[in-house]
């Protein structure tokens, strides 16, 4: 039963790391906080996704499903948050 709680945790933890890196290394978006800010509200966003993937299981559980652990709704969260916190950010232009 831990492996499968871990799995999960390391699971999310790694989308919302992704989704950190991708918005600030990639995209370049200014983010309050930098890397750090992008990482915190990739893995809160992660988390979320986990707990909305947990509400709607029936719908979700059909779109995707990867090593036992749903990731559709971790990423597309994680993603939004960072999207939406990078909006909020000010500009260091």
């Amino acid at each position: 039963m831990f492996i499968y709680y871990f799995n999960v945790f390391l699971t999310y933890f790694l989308v919302g790391f992704a989704a950190a890196v991708y918005f600030y290394f990639i995209l370049k978006k200014p983010i309050l906080g930098k890397f750090i800010g992008a990482l915190i509200v990739g893995l809160v966003g992660s988390f979320l996704g986990g707990l909305i993937d947990c509400l709607f299981t029936d719908i979700i559980h059909k779109l995707s499903d990867l090593n036992s652990v749903n990731i559709f709704a971790a990423l597309i969260t994680s993603l939004i948050l960072i999207s939406i916190f990078s909006k909020a950010s000010p500009s260091n232009k």
